[in-house]
């Protein structure tokens, strides 16, 4: 049976090169072979056929018997694709703290993001599941300025300002009467609570660098979300002069 080319290419995709793919194959079609034997059937130069079966045993495609020469056998290919896949993940995961450690912080720590992105958001999730990621991503402050039509949302992000970062310090103005807020004291992130009577929108805004706009009256009919440098500083100017002339409570 002929193997597609369609197949060598996913074969090379998870990262065996001609030589151990045609080895591969050849295990397939005649079982135990010498290294030898695989030389001639998979055309691989001798010289160079030790190589790559070491290679594939490391990548858990073939094994050995103990016998004297050795003989070698295809793993099955299913298992072979498992194996390769959680070898994959491990390496993704390795990517994923190297990237998160050293890369991350440098692009974070820039003054101007040269690309600055803006996504507008539909429905309560997608708006909740957007605001979770930008509080775990704070580390120095969150400003929430919460409209009445927002006292849902607020509400349900209770776990999220409770788990957030201990250096984080998170300022929350609502608007209207400051009863209908007093359940917001329980919530162990807040640090400053204040009211006042009225407010056209709101939105959280997280270290400066991030913001997340509610527009409308009666509903959050548009957020929108952005880390745009001069819309992000216009955003934290405004709720900085909203806080001042807000009431504790």
């Amino acid at each position: 049976m002929a193997v597609s080319e369609n197949t060598r290419e996913i074969l090379r995709e998870m990262g065996l090169n001609a030589y151990e793919t045609d080895t591969y194959i050849a295990l397939l079609e005649g079982g135990q072979m010498t290294a030898m034997e695989i030389s001639r059937e998979a055309h691989v130069p001798y010289s160079k056929v030790y190589e790559v079966l070491n290679s594939l045993k490391e990548k858990g495609w073939i094994k050995s018997s103990e016998s004297r020469p050795s003989k070698y056998y295809p793993v099955p290919p299913l298992e072979a694709v498992a194996s390769t896949r959680l070898r994959l993940e491990d390496k993704y995961q390795s990517w994923e703290k190297a990237v998160a450690e050293e890369l991350q912080p440098l692009y974070e720590g820039r003054e101007l993001v040269e690309r600055p992105d803006m996504l507008i958001l539909r429905g309560e999730q997608a708006v909740l599941t957007k605001l979770e990621e930008v509080l775990k991503k704070a580390t120095k402050e969150i400003m929430i300025a919460a409209p009445e039509f927002a006292r849902t949302i607020i509400a349900s992000a209770d776990l999220m300002l409770t788990g957030l970062k201990k250096t984080v310090t998170v300022k929350l103005m609502a608007a209207g009467k400051p009863d209908d807020w007093l359940f917001l004291k329980k919530f162990a992130g807040i640090n400053e609570l204040r009211v006042r009577d009225h407010m056209f929108g709101g939105g959280i805004i997280a270290d400066g660098k991030e913001a997340m706009l509610f527009l409308g009256e009666d509903k959050p009919s548009l957020v929108i979300w952005s880390n745009h440098v001069g819309l992000v500083g216009f955003a934290r100017e405004y709720f900085q002069f909203l806080w001042d002339s807000s009431a504790p409570t």
